[in-house]
């Protein structure tokens, strides 16, 4: 009899799955999808997370982009930040709306176009990914249906297309990021240099050689100096570092730049380093601060 009832219960289960408007409680994860690159001569590979209920609907959701850091790839907000517990539970819980997060694979790039032209990533992004992406996935393709976030690498390029394509973006939210001033490029190690960013700007250079024209078109700082105002203000952003993280420096003077050009920002530092326990603990906010520009 107990295990006549167990089966019945089962196939009660199995039915109620079935059933139009069931939603499961956790979201999918597709971890290695390719998008095949012209500008760059070869396939970028990517991760996306699916809300709980993209296969029991038809609806179309608005996005989030979420870049990885230096030396990582696209499956590192998916093995060492647990994206996708932390969307499945803030999800349930109502702290952000269901969304798609696309995180793509940036490899050492910075997510910019390199200064030689041999690796045009930002190009890659902009003019092949997001429409790629957005064609293969069920997303609402517009600007306030948009976010982007990343940590460290991933919070500069956050800043880049957030500032450089202000259209595109309703919300940002960069944590950590890797944001520098004129002085701390100038007083780098020429080991890091050489070794993170020469390919970007030049090998080899030395103090105020390395500020060059493919440096200011790529400096965080310069641009937010350059831009007006009225173009800083059309993303909202949400600035996270933590207190004993080496870049803490350069996001406060992000901090201090768009408070001297009155442009709206929430700014965080919190107790904590330039680590997962920092990323994993503040993504959550992150999210939720992008959430509500998806909200009229």
């Amino acid at each position: 009899m107990k295990r006549f009832a167990v089966k019945h219960f089962l196939l009660f289960i199995l039915v109620a799955i079935s059933l139009p408007g069931f939603t499961q409680t956790a979201g999918k994860v597709l971890e290695q999808r390719t998008v095949k690159s012209s500008i760059l001569s070869r396939n970028i590979r990517y991760t996306v997370y699916l809300p709980p209920d993209y296969d029991h609907s038809d609806r179309s959701y608005p996005v989030v982009y979420l870049l990885h850091g230096y030396t990582d790839d696209n499956t590192g907000w998916l093995q060492f930040g647990e994206i996708n517990r932390y969307a499945d539970k803030a999800i349930a819980e109502g702290t952000i709306p269901p969304m798609i997060i696309v995180m793509p694979n940036g490899d050492s790039s910075w997510y910019i176009n390199s200064y030689d032209g041999k690796e045009n990533y930002e190009d890659f992004f902009i003019k092949e990914f997001m429409p790629v992406i957005e064609k293969t996935y069920r997303i609402k393709a517009e600007k306030k249906y948009r976010g982007i976030a990343g940590l460290s690498m991933g919070g500069y390029g956050t800043l880049i297309y957030s500032m450089k394509y202000p259209d595109l973006f309703a919300a940002a939210a960069p944590m950590s990021a890797a944001v520098w001033d004129d002085e701390q490029i100038s007083t780098m190690q020429p080991d890091w240099w050489d070794g993170a960013l020469g390919q970007l700007y030049g090998r080899g250079l030395t103090g105020k050689n390395r500020l060059n024209k493919a440096w200011y078109d790529n400096s965080i700082l310069k641009i937010v100096d350059t831009k007006s105002a009225d173009d800083l203000k059309k993303v909202r952003y949400w600035i996270d570092c933590g207190d004993d993280d080496f870049l803490t420096e350069g996001n406060c003077l992000l901090h201090i730049a768009l408070t001297a050009k009155q442009v709206p920002h929430q700014f965080r530092v919190r107790d904590g380093e330039h680590n997962w326990t920092y990323w994993r603990t503040g993504i959550t906010d992150a999210l939720a601060f992008i959430g509500q520009s998806f909200h009229q």
